[in-house]
């Protein structure tokens, strides 16, 4: 499965959970945030689908995510990329 098509089944999976999730140019990172009292996940167009993805991830970490259905393969992704993340933030500290 491409990373575009994770990205828009994570976005799917995002939405199941109450989250909208916006695709905008700027600025900006992404990630998820409140406006206007509803939680939302942002992602920036600019961004390369593969930054997307791991804005994405960070923003689903605590979600409850045990409650919706994923494809296996999207899950998978999800699960690879937070051990990505969790190796790249360990290896901070251990350089830093």
């Amino acid at each position: 499965m491409d990373t575009t098509t994770i990205i828009e089944e994570l976005e799917d999976v995002a939405g199941r959970l109450g989250f909208e999730v916006r695709i905008e140019k700027g600025n900006f990172r992404g990630g998820r945030c409140i406006m206007g009292g509803e939680e939302l996940i942002m992602l920036n167009k600019r961004h390369q689908p593969e930054t997307r993805l791991v804005v994405l991830a960070e923003a689903l970490r605590d979600a409850p995510l045990d409650t919706i259905y994923m494809k296996p393969a999207v899950r998978q992704a999800l699960e690879d990329t937070w051990a990505q993340l969790d190796a790249a933030e360990e290896a901070t500290h251990v350089d830093g």
